[in-house]
């Protein structure tokens, strides 16, 4: 392997547009979680299709390493050059290329935010569903098969990507699905791609779906005597068959940390936050509905949002969680995780785990899209101390394994990354190593994001 003789190779391709300066390699070495800096050896800002797949072609010839970039806000360290060699950072391959209104959907590039394609979209009556909190790639979110908070009605990115165009390991380009919103015609290789976090090949295109803006919306969040009675209530409400569009949990830690870091006055304790879609009958219906199911599991102080900007400070607190959590214990770092059980477990794992950070040194937050079983824990350590370090981590695995023991994964949504990798043989077994023979078969170089989600030694 020889990246220097790539990277000379790569300058005449790109330019000015390969950067070695340390604050680029800096930025795509950081981790918004408990990695450490890991700084690549350069940054590629291609611009086309035909720019990707010359530089693939490079860094092939050459054995370096190649690791697509979005924005950088995954958890695992997906995007982190583990091994040295190229950044492939998509910023500039930001544009929608065509919007079919008719057909709700549209083909965009990959460096396109999730919040840019529905400011895009705003006056067509259509928006994208898939709401994963950070302001991330739509190329990112297709390789991590993103989900988040609208998921439970709306679907993952595995619901909502039709068609890709990628470059494989040798540069060719191959684009796989097709408008159609079904078929029969071979392997699924969108599937195969959606949540491959770059191993497979370097998406360059993406055809999503699009879906209608619903005519009224309403969101609320409400407080429960325990963590029990919430769950419950959440469990209740999915199999009364409610349509909640969002139905997002966290605990008393977490309501504490919005207190302080957003300035709102939330009872400390478990709290439940809602959002339904639709008419505006069937909002309202569904809203009193879902507020008898709450009042029987002891639900108070619900505090409705009808107004577009309530809405907005109220999601928008739920998505800063993360740094919310931080504020808890300034200077920290945090390693955050997620499980994903069946919705009758839900109660069941989430305690385990509460009872688990309670008995902790470190402090640590329990919050999530636990429509579809899926929620997430921060905990906060010092990367100073080796103890704490090494306790985060046991809390971690002890999630993992509960989730396998109560039928779940792993990860719900953040992916596998390096920080899941030691998980992988156990949740599933002999077909981990058919993975590793998909990796092989299309990339017998190992140079797309080596040593993420398959080991090949």
């Amino acid at each position: 392997m020889t990246i220097d003789a790539a990277l000379t190779e790569l300058s005449t391709i790109l330019g000015n547009r390969l950067s070695r300066s340390k604050s680029d390699l800096d930025l795509h070495g950081g981790s918004e979680t408990h990695f450490p800096l890991t700084p690549p050896d350069a940054v590629a800002y291609p611009e086309t299709t035909e720019e990707v797949a010359r530089i693939v072609k490079a860094c092939a010839r050459h054995g370096c390493p190649v690791i697509g970039w979005g924005t950088g806000t995954s958890l695992e360290g997906h995007a982190l050059a583990f091994q040295g060699g190229v950044s492939v950072d998509f910023s500039r391959m930001n544009k929608v290329l065509q919007l079919n209104a008719d057909d709700m959907d549209v083909v965009v590039q990959p460096g396109l935010t999730r919040e840019a394609l529905n400011e895009d979209l705003r006056a067509t009556g259509l928006f994208f569903s898939v709401d994963p909190g950070a302001d991330a790639s739509l190329g990112g979110m297709a390789m991590t098969r993103a989900s988040g908070t609208t998921a439970v009605r709306y679907g993952t990115m595995r619901d909502n990507v039709l068609a890709l165009e990628a470059v494989l390991a040798d540069g060719r380009v191959i684009r796989t699905g097709t408008r159609a919103r079904k078929s029969s015609a071979g392997y699924d290789l969108t599937g195969l791609l959606v949540g491959s976090e770059g191993t497979l090949g370097l998406v360059t295109e993406l055809t999503l779906k699009l879906h209608g803006t619903p005519e009224a919306i309403s969101a609320a969040v409400c407080a429960f005597p325990d963590m029990d009675a919430a769950v419950n209530a959440v469990i209740a409400t999915i199999q009364m068959g409610v349509p909640m569009a969002r139905i997002e949990f966290v605990d008393r830690s977490m309501a504490a940390a919005f207190n302080s870091y957003a300035g709102v006055r939330l009872p400390e304790a478990p709290h439940l936050m809602v959002e339904f879609h639709g008419s505006e009958t069937g909002v309202a219906e569904d809203a009193a509905r879902f507020g008898e199911i709450a009042g029987e599991f002891g639900a108070d102080g619900f505090d409705w949002a009808t107004r577009a900007e309530d809405r907005k400070a109220l999601w928008k607190m739920r998505h800063n969680a993360h740094y919310a959590s931080l504020a808890l214990r300034p200077g920290a770092r945090a390693l955050v995780t997620d499980i994903c059980v069946p919705i009758s477990r839900l109660a069941e794992a989430v305690e385990e785990t509460r009872q688990d950070i309670a008995g902790a040194s470190v402090p640590g937050t329990i919050l999530g899209h636990v429509g579809d079983g899926n929620f997430h824990a921060e905990l906060m350590f010092d990367d100073t101390d080796a103890g704490e370090r090494a306790e985060v981590m046991r809390l971690s695995e002890r999630m993992v394994e509960r989730a396998l023991r109560l039928g779940g994964t792993s990860t719900g949504e953040h992916g596998i990354g390096v920080g899941k990798l030691g998980y992988m043989a156990a949740e599933h077994g002999e077909a981990w190593g058919v993975m590793g023979e998909i990796k092989r078969a299309l990339d017998p170089q190992n140079i797309l994001n080596p040593g993420k989600v398959v080991r090949l030694n």
